[in-house]
């Protein structure tokens, strides 16, 4: 094997799908783009890795609640685009042509253009390694969407498209907790 720098180990661990997470600080909506996510257990628990340094940021801390947005692999222009920018000069949503759909929970605006939405208060803020931990409120899913492809972000400017979807759910489901 070839030795990588440590400096470039976390392209090896890509986490979970690149998604748009929605804020409103009450009387303007923004987009961010994040690239780490996680699922905390078999729960409506997720968390994300952001800070000070994005503009969505301080309406995450003052009103604690979001949208994560999932958008297809079709999407891919626009998550790079809305992550190349700051919402304190640019409206995202006008700019990139995204289309906000009123939550039932919270304040922040679903992506109409997204595979699926998930609606969010903010649960906790470990502020040490700028991880926002949040729960779930609601879930929603577009099946009409033809895309169904997720992007994951390796970190070093490439992504990587989801393929084909393989079941084995028969063979796990003795192993998964009950309800699950």
């Amino acid at each position: 094997m070839k030795q990588l720098s440590l400096a470039r180990a976390f392209t090896l661990l890509e986490s979970g799908p690149v998604v748009f997470v929605t804020t409103s600080d009450g009387g303007r909506h923004n987009v961010m783009t994040i690239s780490w996510t996680m699922v905390v257990d078999f729960t409506p628990t997720f968390a994300i890795t952001t800070g000070p340094w994005n503009f969505s940021y301080a309406a995450l801390r003052r009103c604690r609640e979001c949208v994560i947005a999932i958008p297809g692999a079709d999407l891919i222009d626009t998550v790079v685009g809305v992550g190349t920018c700051s919402g304190a000069d640019t409206d995202k949503f006008a700019t990139f042509g995204l289309t906000p759909v009123k939550g039932r929970h919270v304040r922040a605006p679903l992506i109409g253009e997204c595979l699926a939405n998930i609606e969010c208060r903010v649960l906790d803020l470990v502020r040490k390694h700028h991880i926002v931990v949040l729960e779930g409120l609601a879930a929603y899913v577009d099946g009409s969407r033809n895309e169904k492809r997720t992007l994951h972000a390796v970190g070093d400017g490439t992504f990587i498209v989801d393929g084909r979807r393989i079941d084995r759910r028969k063979a796990m489901r003795p192993r998964l907790p009950a309800g699950v």
